[in-house]
C-alpha cells in the first residue's frame, strides 16, 4: 500500500495567523436604505465606517451572486456574476445616470423592515433600465471602463449573457457593469478604513444555473441535463426524513481533467472581492450525501468520496496560502478534521451550540488559536430568540459561564474572551433583536433572508463595542476613535 502523500505547508502564513480581531456578519440586503433593499451604495460605506470606529476589523457577508429560489443567497444562478439588487441607484444618481424623479420613484419600494424582494427588483430593474439608456446615448458601452470589464469577465460574462438570453450591451450586462464599478468602490474605501472583507462560497450549485448550463460535463446528469443524484443530508433528530437540497453532485473526474479550471476560476474572482473566504459545507469535500434524484427525501442516500483533498492541491498551486475558512460544522469525522489542518485552514465555533452539554467543544475554552469564533451564523436564531427556546439546564450552564445581564451582551463579552483569532458576532446581537430578526431557518422555503435593519448602527453601541474589543485585545489598530 502506498505511504499517504502529505501536501507541504504552504510557504505563506494564513491570515488570520496573528493579531486577534473582530467582524461582523451582515448581508448587504439587510442594510438599511429607501429602495427596498439594502445595496452597495452609501448605506454600506457608512456601516463600514461605524465598523471602523467600532474597533471591528471585519465585515462578513452571504453570497453575493444572483438569488435563486426562494431568495436563498445560497441557490444562486451564477458563481461568477453579482446580484443586481445590490446595485447602488444612489450611485447612478451621482454619476449622473439617474435623474432624482426616477430615483424618487425607485423609493416606492424602500420603507418596510423585511426586503420585499418582488417588489424591490420591479423598482430597481425599472431604475436601472433608465440608468442603462442614458449610459447607451452618452456612448458608455464603448468607454474604457467597460471595455476593461468586458475583457475582464470573459470567462464568464457571455456564457451568463447567453443563459439570460441577453444582449452584449443590454441591461444584464449594464448591471453586471455597475455591480463591478460599486464592488470597486466598495474595497477602495474598505482599504482606506482598514476594514477586510469575509465572502461565502457555497459548495454547490443550482441545478437551474447558467453554471451547468454552460458546463454540463461537470455535474453528473443524463442525457436531458437532469441530475442523476442531488445533495442533501441524511435524517437526523431535526428531520426524520433528512434534508433535500437538490443540487446536481459534481463529476470529479472531469474537474480533475481539466486541472480544477473551473473551481479556480471561481476561487479566482471571489478573491478579487473578498480578502477570505468562507469555505460552505466543508465536510462535503471530504465526503458528501447523495441521494437518486428520483428519491422525493433523503432517507434512500448514501455517504460517497470526494475529491475535496486534489482540489485543494490544485487551489493551492495557484493560490499559495489558501485564504478560506472551513465550515467545519455538523459531523466532522477524524477525516476531515486532517484534511482542513492539512492546508491550514482555520475552523468555526459556534457559541450557540455550547451548552447543550457540559462538554461540548465549542465552549470558549476548547477553542483552537486558529479558529473563528461565532455567537451564531445565519442560519441560527437570534441570541436573544436562542436564549427564549432554551431549556433551563442549558440556561445555568450558559449563566455560570457567561455571567449576567442581557443574554446578547453576556454571550457576546463570552464570544470576545474566546481564544479564537477572530471573533464573529451577527449585526442582529449587536442590536439585542429577538427571533422575528432571524435571518435563515434551515429547511423552510418561504419567509427566509429577508431580515433588514431599521436605522444605522449608532455612535454610542460603536463606543460600547469598542471599549469591548479593547479589553479582549480584539480592537483594530486602524479604527477610528468613536465621534
Amino acid at each position: 500500500m502506498a505511504a499517504r502523500r502529505e501536501l507541504a505547508r504552504p510557504p505563506a502564513a494564513h491570515l488570520l495567523r496573528g493579531t486577534r480581531s473582530a467582524g461582523v456578519l451582515l448581508h448587504p440586503t439587510s442594510l438599511p436604505g429607501g429602495h427596498g433593499v439594502g445595496d452597495l451604495g452609501p448605506e454600506s460605506h457608512r456601516f463600514m465606517e461605524w465598523l471602523s470606529r467600532a474597533g471591528y476589523s471585519w465585515w462578513q457577508m452571504l453570497p453575493v451572486g444572483p438569488i435563486g429560489p426562494g431568495n436563498s443567497p445560497y441557490a444562486s444562478t451564477s458563481s461568477f456574476a453579482g446580484e443586481e439588487l445590490l446595485v447602488s441607484l444612489d450611485h447612478l444618481a451621482e454619476d449622473r445616470l439617474l435623474t432624482e424623479p426616477e430615483l424618487r420613484r425607485a423609493r416606492v419600494a424602500g420603507g418596510k423592515a423585511c426586503v420585499d424582494f418582488p417588489a424591490a427588483r420591479i423598482h430597481k430593474r425599472r431604475a436601472l433600465l433608465a440608468a442603462r439608456d442614458r449610459f447607451a446615448a452618452r456612448r458608455g458601452f464603448s468607454s474604457a471602463a467597460f471595455k476593461r470589464f468586458t475583457r475582464e469577465s470573459s470567462t464568464w460574462l457571455p456564457d451568463y449573457l447567453g443563459w439570460l438570453g441577453a444582449e452584449p450591451h443590454g441591461l444584464d450586462a449594464f448591471a453586471q457593469f455597475r455591480f463591478s464599478q460599486d464592488w470597486l468602490r466598495l474595497r477602495e474605501a474598505a482599504q482606506t478604513l482598514g476594514i477586510r472583507l469575509i465572502g461565502d462560497v457555497p459548495i454547490f450549485v443550482d441545478a437551474r444555473s447558467a453554471d451547468v448550463a454552460a458546463n454540463p460535463e461537470l455535474f453528473r446528469l443524463d442525457r436531458r441535463g437532469t441530475p442523476t443524484v442531488v445533495t442533501g443530508v441524511p435524517p437526523d433528530c431535526f428531520s426524520a426524513t433528512g434534508q433535500r437540497w437538490g443540487h446536481p453532485h459534481y463529476r470529479w473526474s472531469a474537474h480533475q481533467a481539466s486541472r480544477f479550471a473551473w473551481w479556480r476560476a471561481r476561487m479566482r474572482i471571489a478573491l478579487q472581492r473578498f480578502d477570505l473566504i468562507r469555505l460552505d459545507h466543508f465536510v462535503g469535500f471530504h465526503h458528501a450525501y447523495e441521494i437518486p434524484a428520483s428519491a422525493p427525501d433523503a432517507r434512500a442516500g448514501q455517504w460517497r468520496k470526494q475529491a475535496g483533498r486534489e482540489l485543494l492541491e490544485a487551489l493551492a498551486r495557484e493560490f499559495g496560502s489558501l485564504p478560506l475558512i472551513a465550515e467545519d460544522l455538523g459531523a466532522v469525522t477524524p477525516e476531515v478534521a486532517r484534511l482542513r489542518d492539512a492546508f491550514d485552514l482555520p475552523g468555526m465555533r459556534v457559541m450557540h451550540h455550547a451548552f447543550w452539554s457540559g462538554t461540548s467543544g465549542d465552549l470558549p475554552h476548547h477553542h483552537r488559536v486558529h479558529s473563528v469564533a461565532y455567537s451564531g451564523t445565519h442560519d441560527n436564531n437570534t441570541t436573544k430568540g436562542w436564549w427564549a427556546g432554551l431549556d433551563r439546564a442549558s440556561k445555568a450552564r450558559c449563566r455560570a459561564l457567561a455571567g449576567q445581564g442581557h443574554p446578547h451582551e453576556a454571550l457576546s463579552r463570552l464570544l470576545m474572551s474566546s481564544p479564537a483569532t477572530l471573533a464573529i458576532v451577527p449585526a442582529q446581537d449587536i442590536l439585542g433583536l429577538g427571533a422575528s430578526a432571524r435571518m435563515n431557518l434551515p429547511g423552510a422555503s418561504r419567509g427566509q433572508w429577508s431580515w433588514r435593519m431599521r436605522q444605522p448602527l449608532t455612535t454610542s453601541a460603536g463606543s460600547r463595542w469598542r471599549a469591548l474589543l479593547e479589553a479582549s485585545g480584539r480592537a483594530s489598530e486602524a479604527a477610528q476613535s468613536p465621534q
